[in-house]
C-alpha cells in the first residue's frame, strides 16, 4: 500500500431498496443504485421466469458469495493480511480463480493508493471503489469482477460506468486527473481478462454516467 490521499469514512445503508452512503452530512444513493435503477431488466425479468424464482435466487447467492470471497482475497493480497484458511467450496473456488488477479496486480500495479475506499461526488452520488492507484504507470480506478464465464466487451458497458463514476468523484474530491478504468474479470474455470479504455472512451463514458444521473434524478 502507498497511501496517497484521505479518504472519508462512510456509513451504508438499504433505503428503498437501494443503497445509500451516509458521508459527512450528506445521504448520497450509491453508485450501483443509480445504475441499477436505470437500466433496462428485462432480460434478467425474462432469465428469472424461464429458470423459476427459486433457481434464480440460488445462483445469484452462489455468484454474490464467490464474488465476496475473491474480493476479500484480493483485498487481503493488497493489504497484506494474511487469509485464514477454510475450507468451504466457495472459498476453494475463490483461491483458484482469484490467483490470476493476484498474479496480475503484481506485474502492473505500481501503488496502491486505497482499497475499498469511498469516493463521493457531492449532492449526486457514492460509491466503494475495489482499487485506486498507478497501474501500468498511470493513474487508474481497477475493479474485479467474477462472472460464470468472461464476459464479451458490449456486455459491460455498466462495469465502465461504475469505474468512470468513481474517477470523476475521485478526480472532485482530490483534483486528481484519473481516466483510466480497468476491469480485471475471471471466472469459474479460472479464465481471466483485463478491460481497459483509453482517454477518449473515458470522455464518452463521462457523458454517459452525466446522463444516467440525468435520468435518476428524473425518476
Amino acid at each position: 500500500m502507498t497511501p496517497k490521499y484521505n479518504y472519508p469514512k462512510s456509513r451504508r445503508a438499504t433505503v428503498n431498496g437501494g443503497r445509500v452512503y451516509t458521508v459527512g452530512d450528506e445521504k448520497l444513493p450509491s453508485v450501483t443504485t443509480i445504475l441499477d435503477k436505470t437500466t433496462d431488466k428485462s432480460f434478467l425479468i425474462a432469465w428469472r421466469k424461464r429458470i423459476g424464482d427459486a433457481e434464480a435466487d440460488k445462483q445469484r447467492n452462489e455468484a454474490a458469495g464467490l464474488g465476496t470471497a475473491t474480493h476479500k482475497l484480493v483485498e487481503n493480497y493488497l493489504l497484506e493480511k494474511e487469509t485464514k484458511p477454510k475450507g468451504n467450496l466457495v472459498w476453494q473456488m475463490a483461491k483458484t480463480i482469484s490467483k490470476p488477479i493476484i498474479d496480475n496486480l503484481k506485474e502492473n500495479l505500481d501503488e496502491a493508493w486505497g482499497v475499498e475506499c469511498t469516493l463521493f461526488y457531492p449532492d449526486l452520488y457514492a460509491g466503494t471503489t475495489d482499487l485506486v492507484g498507478i497501474y501500468k504507470g498511470e493513474p487508474a480506478i481497477i475493479d474485479f469482477k467474477t462472472s460464470k464465464k468472461i464476459k464479451k466487451r458490449e456486455w459491460i458497458d455498466n462495469y465502465f460506468l461504475q469505474c468512470t463514476a468513481y474517477a470523476l468523484a475521485h478526480n472532485k474530491m482530490f483534483d486528481t486527473k484519473i481516466k483510466n478504468c480497468y476491469i480485471l474479470m475471471c471466472d469459474r474455470a479460472g479464465n481471466y481478462k483485463e478491460f481497459s479504455m483509453d482517454n477518449n472512451e473515458f470522455q464518452s463514458y463521462s457523458d454517459k454516467w452525466t446522463e444516467t444521473l440525468d435520468r435518476y434524478y428524473a425518476l
